[in-house]
């Protein structure tokens, strides 16, 4: 018992904390002590407590997840809750057959997109690689939205930079040799206060694919402007590693600008530590910007109400700073309760006021999470934001599976007039997303449906729906001959589009909606119910067959023939106690149906365009160095009309 009792070096093992720190503390000063037996025993009690007790009362202030949801690995969805309202959009889709049907280049590795708000629109940048991780050449795009669905094709906004043919690097072998630079960068935007949006990159020198450009041997970090109409400025470096100077680097000094104000805008971005601290992995290990010169990885920060700064880093590792990232109380430390591998972690403020963190909550990169805290310290929940992994169909250099590397944005960079909070990733590291997720974050649903989306405001059919919207497999609401509906897209033979209703925790239920197929020789549809882990224990699906089906365990059932451009009013009442449930199909009774599965509760209802993935898995292996036949090509475009979704 006496060692439970944890100082900092605990902490940082896992073995507790705070939150048991705290319920210690309490026990102590209400005179709990009076019951432990043996003076002996109570004096060594006592003089350890005081021993440690600074840091008892310093572990407190630690960022940690108290908790008791964990994710399970063996689904991609970890059968987290989702958190209500998230519309999840591919903004670019890799094609390396088809490169005018992706980034126009056929590049097939792009990871760590970053975001910013500025002046009425969402930017976007990430950084791309013809096939592999750290295999040049290498550049960074730009993309724009102005509501953060429909997204521009990429803009390169860095082009790749040729390294001078001799260049070396201590301890590794070999010279550049016809070899160009390859980015990497933590920092994508900021936004000054005279009101210049800057964009970031930065050229690392990689000379084998395993030799890595965050190293403080890369060229240096290059900065321009993005005007309002959307042109850009010209190229700066505004910082160089050690060895690089004008002389020897394509671009100028930024110092060489004729415009002040981008100048102005450059020396401010300078004098600011946090900002410094996202350039520590590039920057030379001696550089005397950067505050915690340490080699904790992938930065990002909030303020606390009290102008206090928490800082997070890859593994979930955190500390906090009282004078704005100048210094920090302690080492960063892992997050007590927080599972984190070697992906980043982002947190903020949200637009409500309260805190949030997302992240992968496994040792895998899926799913993608948030979890909330009114305080900005105690994390109390974890919920889903993205839990589809499409296949990868590129192999690569260090490419994972899963949505990974989420940022948001960056305190200053803006602040969109939605009340979400805004997220970007990659998935795979090859296709890139953004997520949308409304504020309260939630798993709560206020209701059941009642929705006929035609009758409802535009622009808030959704708001209570989760989306899954890939480029080839598009999910939103579309007005057909003056009629909105819900409308699922699917041409992707790799994905599928998705749209579900979280309802009140319910043992029976009454569900009826009403498709409209516009096919009905190829594509799928499928409609389930749910639990609140996303177990399903009953589907429906309209097949590629023309037939209307129910899943009968690994049987398929035939409710009726389907036609295109045919409606098709479904009702159910399902019952979990008795695991039956009667079906009616545009008025005619069909039931009554077994679970194909049990369920303790019903709380989700899901139209989906495609069979739930279940690869890759815990067992998966890591790389995968080969490409999917036809990777590029697409299928004939199947689409669904719903009409309304009605429960109670």
């Amino acid at each position: 018992m006496l060692f439970l009792i944890c100082n900092q070096e605990l902490e940082i093992k896992g073995i507790c904390n705070p939150q048991m720190v705290k319920n210690i503390q309490i026990k102590v000063l209400s005179g709990v002590l009076s019951n432990f037996v043996g003076q002996t025993f109570l004096f060594t009690f006592i003089l350890c407590a005081l021993t440690i007790l600074p840091n008892l009362l310093h572990a407190q202030d630690t960022l940690h997840y108290s908790g008791e949801t964990l994710s399970r690995v063996d689904y991609h969805h970890g059968q987290l809750q989702p958190a209500i309202g998230v519309h999840a959009v591919q903004t670019m889709r890799a094609n390396r057959e088809y490169p005018e049907k992706g980034d126009g280049f056929g590049w097939t590795y792009n990871h760590a997109p970053m975001m910013a708000y500025w002046k009425g629109k969402f930017y976007l940048e990430y950084l791309s690689d013809p096939v592999g991780e750290h295999i040049a050449p290498s550049q960074t795009l730009l993309q724009t939205s102005a509501d953060g669905y429909e997204w521009t094709k990429p803009d390169v906004i860095f082009p790749p930079y040729r390294i001078p043919d001799g260049t070396t690097k201590e301890g590794h072998e070999g010279a550049a040799k016809d070899l160009d630079a390859v980015m990497h960068q933590r920092m994508g935007f900021y936004v000054a206060s005279n009101d210049k949006l800057l964009v970031l990159a930065y050229y690392g020198i990689a000379l084998d694919a395993h030799d890595g450009p965050n190293d403080g041997n890369g060229i240096g970090r290059v900065v321009r402007e993005i005007n309002e109409d959307g042109s850009y400025g010209p190229i700066y470096f505004i910082r160089y590693n050690h060895n690089w100077n004008e002389k020897n680097t394509t671009y100028p000094f930024y110092k060489k600008s004729k415009d002040k104000a981008f100048v102005k805008a450059c020396e401010e971005l300078l004098s600011k530590p946090l900002m410094m601290q996202q350039w520590v992995e590039e920057a030379d290990r001696d550089d005397p910007l950067i505050p915690l010169k340490k080699q904790y990885k992938a930065f990002s920060y909030y303020h606390l109400p009290d102008g206090r700064v928490v800082g997070l880093w890859k593994h979930a590792l955190t500390s906090i700073s009282n004078d704005g990232g100048k210094t920090w109380q302690y080492n960063p430390l892992r997050a007590p309760g927080v599972v984190n591998s070697n992906a980043k972690i982002w947190g903020q403020r949200t637009p409500d006021g309260a805190y949030a963190i997302a992240y992968n909550p496994s040792e895998y990169r899926w799913p993608l999470a948030v979890s909330t805290s009114k305080d900005g310290l105690d994390y109390t929940d974890l919920l889903l934001v993205h839990g589809e992994i499409t296949s990868m169909r590129y192999g690569g250099n260090y490419k994972s599976y899963g949505p990974q590397y989420v940022r948001g944005i960056l305190e200053g960079n803006g602040t969109p007039p939605d009340q979400k909070m805004w997220l970007t990733y990659s998935v795979n590291k090859e296709d890139i997303w953004v997520a949308s997720v409304p504020t309260p974050i939630t798993a709560d649903a206020a209701g059941h449906a009642n929705e006929v989306f035609d009758q409802l405001p535009d622009g808030m059919e959704l708001t209570l729906w989760n989306t899954y919207s890939p480029q080839w497999a598009k999910t939103g609401i579309e007005k057909i001959d003056g009629t909105k509906y819900l409308v699922l897209h699917d041409k992707d033979p790799f994905d599928y589009a998705k749209a579900q209703r979280i309802v009140p925790s319910s043992k029976q239920m009454h569900v009826e909606f009403t498709v409209t197929p516009q096919q009905s020789d190829y594509g799928k549809l499928q409609i389930e119910i749910q639990d609140s882990k996303g177990r399903p224990g009953v589907q429906l699906i309209f097949d590629e067959d023309g037939l209307f089906k129910t899943r009968a365990g690994y049987r398929m059932n035939t409710l009726t023939e389907y036609e295109e451009g045919e409606s098709y009013h479904v009702e159910m009442d399902l019952n979990t106690e008795t695991r039956f449930y009667q079906i009616w199909v545009n008025g005619e009774k069909k039931g009554p149906k077994l679970f194909f599965a049990p369920l303790d509760a019903l709380e989700r209802v899901v139209f989906r365009t495609g069979t739930q993935r279940y690869f890759p898995n815990a067992e998966t292996p890591t790389d995968q160095d080969y490409d999917l036949e036809k990777a590029g090509e697409e299928v004939p475009e199947a689409v669904y009309y719903l009409k309304s979704l009605i429960t109670y």
